[in-house]
């Protein structure tokens, strides 16, 4: 039996919403793990840092195996790999079996990012390239959605706290692998001869786009990191709540935010798309700031709100630019060496919160992080609004 081209595609789809409900679902016992194991703000953020860190290196060194093995074969591989990690944090008895099974967690979604979202393209009706990368942003959207409603469900009133979220993300990768056994073992888009290990390489024709894509979407994963890293802590000092499933409801926002922005604007080019992106972005920042210095629930919502945007129309746009250039042979590799940027600058940028946070304040590392934001995104249509003037001259 194999699947369709139709529900081919809607499993690649649910395979990229488990990469992000398995990267946001640790992120609601973060202040749990602090209590229990006394952990102090620079080590959650490592729990968070050490994901993208580990899948760059696996997109460094099997950045394009898909083009070679197929789509099947290599997500097949990183939904185990994404098993395993969960089922450590799900047994987790101390801070060192979180760290090994976030490194697992990034081994996963370092083999199935780029596989996924190359197949979602594949398995897509012709001429739907565009549609197809927004269909990639509301998939994320919704694991991002998943991760924080049901994980703040679980935790504030269910037994369990820091396992039960994790049992059920097992079992919905278990489902997960067992649809995507049934995809196409081979497609006519993969690449000749045998893999080997090799550093991504991007052509240098290619090299300008890609420059202008990596950038918008290592912006989107930036706010990404802004949200996840400290998104929980924010909301529990804006709300005053201690309950986890308002909290994380609160952090929802961006996701339904992210998601409905998608399904509204899944017609609009790459570039347009970029440059509202930023226009969010700077809006969303400056609100960020404002809501922590105001210590305003109102227009933390706001900024959730105006940051699911930027996401999205930076993601989707950066997603739709490069697609529409990546050489169908090597789609797999290309889109994995712009997976490596992006979590490359998540990781860091992560990693640097949390140590301004740890030896400052939370404000402070907010602050910080929007003015980088910010400037990464003006870069991202800096270089895109270039290429096209380039282009338009050459």
């Amino acid at each position: 039996m194999m699947l369709g081209q139709r529900a081919s595609f809607w499993v690649a789809a649910a395979v990229v919403a488990h990469t992000i409900w398995t990267s946001a679902a640790p992120a609601m016992t973060y202040p749990l793990y602090a209590v229990e194991w006394g952990l102090n703000t620079t080590q959650t953020a490592a729990i968070f840092a050490i994901y993208p860190i580990v899948v760059v290196g696996m997109l460094i060194c099997f950045g394009d195996i898909s083009d070679y093995i197929g789509r099947r074969t290599t997500m097949l591989l990183g939904l185990a790999a994404s098993f395993l990690g969960v089922m450590l944090f799900a047994v987790a008895p101390d801070l060192l079996w979180i760290y090994i099974g976030r490194g697992f967690m990034g081994i996963g979604v370092g083999l199935s990012a780029g596989p996924a979202t190359a197949a979602m393209i594949e398995f897509s009706a012709a001429g739907q390239a565009k549609k197809a990368s927004a269909i990639t942003t509301v998939a994320q959207s919704a694991g991002l959605a998943l991760a924080t409603l049901i994980g703040g469900a679980l935790i504030e009133y269910a037994p369990l706290p820091t396992r039960l979220n994790f049992w059920l993300l097992l079992v919905i990768i278990a489902l997960i692998f067992g649809a995507a056994w049934f995809l196409p073992r081979h497609t006519s888009a993969e690449a000749k001869g045998r893999w080997r290990p090799k550093t991504p390489a991007i052509p240098r024709e290619l090299l300008p786009v890609f420059i202008s894509s990596a950038a918008a979407v290592s912006s989107a994963y930036a706010i990404g990191a802004l949200g996840l890293s400290l998104g929980a802590q924010i909301a529990r000092d804006l709300i005053g709540s201690g309950n986890v499933l308002l909290n994380g409801a609160t952090l929802a926002v961006f996701a339904f935010s992210s998601g409905a922005t998608g399904l509204v604007a899944k017609g609009l080019a790459s570039r347009p798309a970029i440059t509202l992106g930023v226009v969010a972005s700077a809006s969303g920042m400056g609100l960020l700031a404002w809501s922590v210095a105001e210590h305003s629930l109102a227009i933390f919502m706001a900024f959730l709100m105006m940051a699911g945007m930027a996401y999205c129309l930076m993601f989707m746009g950066g997603l739709g630019l490069i697609n529409m250039y990546a050489p169908t042979h090597h789609r797999g590799g290309t889109l994995s060496a712009l997976y490596l940027v992006a979590y490359l600058v998540q990781g860091g940028f992560a990693l640097t919160l949390g140590s301004v946070a740890a030896h400052w304040s939370l404000a402070t590392a907010i602050d910080a992080g929007a003015v980088v934001i910010l400037l990464v995104s003006l870069f991202g249509v800096f270089s895109v609004l270039l290429g096209a003037r380039t282009r338009a001259l050459a």
